[in-house]
């Protein structure tokens, strides 16, 4: 049955429940027409022998399992991120040990916190390249190409800081405004392509709906306490073979 038949049978079943309601209402006279509970009668063994709506199926997806499909494929990317990280962390808990001076700190933590951004924004030049040549993006394959154009200047900017950090040439207030700008850029740039991401999965999961007959999809995160493994479905793995497929 489609939406549109479900629709127009869950009204006719209110019409028909709202019409059998009048008919409880005595006749005027203080007496209920026999024809009535003949009629009565008959619509509720109508309603128990032909249901008029089938069962809902609904199917669910972690959308954060989903997403590692995106993820895996720049594992070495991201692991360098992983590492300036756990190096940044290694740097504090020496200054607070004071096994490092305060100026050595300052030094060493701007450049560790460019490295990162680099880092990190390798990430995403890496993901570009992928989905620009990725067979289930070829619809945005031109946007794709012009948010690399966009962001080679972003790229080029922390190069050229990390270098003058290196040989520090650069003031502290010059550094923080270089940097604020150059992260809040990487950012708009991230946002951009997580979303493009983002909006893979809910495709993912419409065609998996259509295709195996799903009413509703709910997201797994902050939406499902409880669930019915025999009524409600998990569809990830389906949809991430999708993603999968897409980045061929």
């Amino acid at each position: 049955m489609s939406k549109t038949s479900l629709v127009i049978a869950i009204i006719a079943l209110l019409v028909g429940a709202g019409a059998i309601a009048l008919q409880f209402v005595p006749q005027s006279n203080g007496e209920v027409d026999q024809a009535t509970f003949d009629t009565l009668e008959n619509r509720v063994l109508g309603l128990e022998t032909n249901p008029v709506t089938p069962g809902i199926s609904i199917a669910y997806v972690n959308a954060e399992d989903a997403f590692t499909v995106f993820t895996n494929e720049v594992l070495g990317e991201r692991q360098k991120a992983f590492d300036k990280q756990e190096e940044i962390i290694a740097l504090q808990r020496q200054y607070m040990e004071s096994a490092i001076s305060k100026e050595e700190y300052e030094n060493t933590y701007d450049l560790k916190q460019v490295e990162l951004l680099q880092a990190q924004i390798n990430i995403s030049m890496r993901t570009i390249d992928i989905l620009t040549v990725a067979s289930g993006f070829s619809d945005v394959r031109g946007d794709l190409e012009q948010l690399r154009e966009q962001a080679q200047p972003i790229v080029d900017e922390i190069k050229s800081l990390a270098s003058s950090v290196r040989v520090g040439v650069i003031e502290s207030e010059e550094f923080e405004s270089r940097f604020t700008q150059a992260r809040n850029a990487f950012t708009q740039l991230d946002e951009l392509l997580t979303n493009l991401a983002t909006s893979r999965i809910v495709d993912g999961a419409n065609k998996v709906a259509l295709a195996n007959g799903y009413d509703l999809v709910l997201r797994a995160k902050n939406v499902i306490i409880y669930r019915n493994t025999a009524k409600l479905a998990d569809i990830t793995d389906m949809v991430k073979r999708e993603l999968t497929e897409s980045l061929r």
